[in-house]
């Protein structure tokens, strides 16, 4: 009864979660395994990392994910371009990818995708030796991360017109007050 009370608790927003993530790395998984060469991995992960089944807020995190994400991007490109290939790139990378997503782009929410995108690149580049593969590969895996954000908010959107999320009060973000008093321990029965 206990596990029941539970599941019902949050409105059954795990199960949400769970069913959109279930189906959106099926689609990514086909997607990318039967129409390209790539490895589902990198889009899979940013698909789970952006999955919501809140639409409001998924559209939010895709926004800012998308935004950090072609950040990171252009300053691992910019950093690729000067010089050769060297590990010695990344920490400079990284520091200038944080500082743009803190203090130019400022959108807080997912600004960490800055520096894992710059990251990225400059990896392709590191591990071929090849300023030009390492750019082909970074877009490449830029754009599967893309890709995800992509599933991730379809499958959010498409979920919440077949199962909507119910309301969970009045001038609340619908499952925000709920999912809140769980994470604090206040929606624990006695």
């Amino acid at each position: 009864m206990k596990m029941l009370d539970r599941l019902l608790e949050d409105k059954l927003l795990g199960v949400r979660f769970a069913v959109n993530v279930f189906i959106a790395s099926i689609i990514v998984w086909i997607t990318l395994r039967f129409f390209t060469d790539a490895s589902p991995i990198w889009a899979i992960a940013s698909m789970i990392a952006s999955s919501e089944p809140v639409v409001k807020k998924g559209l939010k995190m895709f926004r800012s994910r998308l935004i950090n994400t072609l950040v990171g991007c252009a300053v691992g490109l910019l950093f690729l371009s000067v010089g050769e290939p060297t590990a010695w790139k990344i920490p400079f990378t990284l520091a200038i990818a944080v500082l743009l997503a803190s203090y130019v782009v400022r959108i807080p929410v997912m600004w960490r995708q800055a520096p894992i995108t710059a990251a990225v690149v400059i990896a392709g580049s590191l591990s071929t030796h090849s300023k030009m593969v390492g750019a082909e590969t970074g877009l490449r895996r830029v754009s599967e991360v893309i890709f995800g954000c992509v599933v991730a908010l379809a499958v959010s959107w498409l979920m919440a017109k077949i199962w909507p999320v119910p309301d969970s009060g009045p001038g609340t973000e619908s499952g925000e007050s709920v999912a809140r008093a769980i994470g604090s321990g206040q929606g624990k029965s006695s």
